[in-house]
């Protein structure tokens, strides 16, 4: 059988339950037998169906694949068959709100093993939620009978990156959201603030000082092209979002910039190279041959110009060039990592090393997010103080010189 994708269809039903009280709702299956079967486990029993389409796809949060990656390792180190654990794991979801569409995969799942399929084709059929580097990993896990073990290193490896990703994002977001507060005050200052300024001003019948002078023209340009600015600044996001996600070579080179950025770029760099090492790492000490894992690694960092640099390196390797050079030719990784993999190549101990190395480079990333959190206070509040201390002294020093004159 086949890994191919089956369109489910969404069934309205009219039902009795166990008082015979009349019922109605909606059901999802691939077909109207396994909808009925669906209402009898919770004792209803339909006597009217009818076809409302095809259902759309289903979806599910990278959370909600963590935790039923966790779930099922748990329940197949406990001795339930995988089968069984799919339909416990599908049942006991399919009532929370926070699952949302895993409850119906995982039903496909289960469908799909009770139907003779293997575990890592079954998930073929998810490719979103189930990326190449988890099908291949249970894949092996399936052929050395250590699922649970690969299951439960998943779940880790899934665990360690979401951590990362929320810490990246707490520090990059702080500082870009206190920048942005400040120019939201300074606009807001130059908007309604400075023209009451102005009014003012005019009856002095002085010359103004150039700071004055510098900020009444940015109000009143302000106050003429804020609209219009911020309406082009809108399109131009709602652009780039678009062709982000319709050009590769405009997210390769979106990417690349991010890497190149002052402080980011480098945080974002080791990252990646640890994510890389990690999955490579991994597929490794499972038994894949290298050649083939890098078959799996193609969206393993998440950033276009790592995954540009895995093909890269994959083809080298096809060529017979080893691990560590056609490392150092793609440019995308730090001496640092690619050293130890060419000793590692000497030694035999390829996947130990990049397991190393991904771990110290993971205490890299936590170091250089310390370190960026503590930068960004002073310098926001440097930032925020600049501006509108800038603007108040701007607006006080006709007021001033008026006071030293009198």
């Amino acid at each position: 059988m086949t890994a191919t994708t089956i369109q489910e269809q969404r069934f309205a039903w009219r039902a009795l339950d166990a008082q015979g009280v009349r019922r109605r709702g909606t059901v999802i299956a691939p077909d109207l037998a396994t909808a009925r079967s669906m209402l009898k486990q919770d004792a209803l029993y339909g006597v009217e169906w009818n076809v409302r389409g095809a259902a759309p796809q289903p979806n599910a949060r990278a959370a909600d694949v963590t935790l039923f990656t966790r779930q099922l390792s748990s329940l197949l180190r406990a001795g339930l068959p995988l089968a069984s654990s799919l339909e416990l794991l599908a049942n006991a979801s399919k009532d929370s709100e926070r699952a949302k569409g895993m409850p119906r995969i995982v039903n496909v799942l289960a469908r799909d093993i009770t139907a003779g399929l293997g575990f890592s084709a079954a998930l073929a059929r998810h490719p979103v939620q189930f990326g190449a580097l988890y099908r291949q990993l249970v894949e092996v896990g399936e052929a050395s009978g250590a699922l649970p073990a690969v299951l439960a290193r998943l779940a880790d490896d899934r665990e360690r990156a979401a951590a990362q990703r929320a810490k990246v994002r707490a520090a990059l977001t702080y500082p870009v959201a206190i920048l942005l507060l400040a120019i939201a005050i300074t606009a807001a200052l130059l908007v309604w603030v400075v023209p009451t300024f102005k009014q003012i001003f005019d009856g002095f019948g002085a010359k103004l000082p150039a700071p004055t002078q510098l900020v009444l023209a940015m109000s009143a340009a302000a106050g003429r092209w804020s609209v219009p600015l911020a309406s082009i600044l809108c399109v131009l996001v709602l652009a780039m979002r678009q062709l982000l996600s319709r050009s590769e070579a405009a997210r390769l080179q979106f990417s690349r910039a991010m890497l190149r950025l002052p402080i980011a770029g480098s945080l974002l760099a080791t990252l990646c190279a640890a994510r890389w090492s990690r999955a490579l790492g991994t597929l490794l000490s499972a038994g894949t041959p290298l050649a083939d894992a890098f078959d799996s690694l193609t969206h393993a960092t998440g950033n276009a110009w790592f995954d540009r640099a895995t093909i890269a390196i994959s083809a080298q390797l096809r060529r017979g060039v080893r691990l560590a050079p056609a490392m150092r030719e793609a440019q995308c990784f730090p001496e640092d990592i690619v050293q130890p993999v060419a000793i590692a190549e000497e030694s035999g101990t390829l996947d130990t090393m990049l397991l190393d190395v991904a771990s110290l480079s993971d205490r890299q990333v936590d170091e250089k997010i310390t370190g960026l959190a503590s930068l960004c206070e002073p310098l926001v509040i440097v930032v925020l103080g600049g501006l509108v201390g800038g603007l108040v002294i701007a607006m006080y020093l006709p007021i001033i010189q008026l006071g030293n004159v009198v």
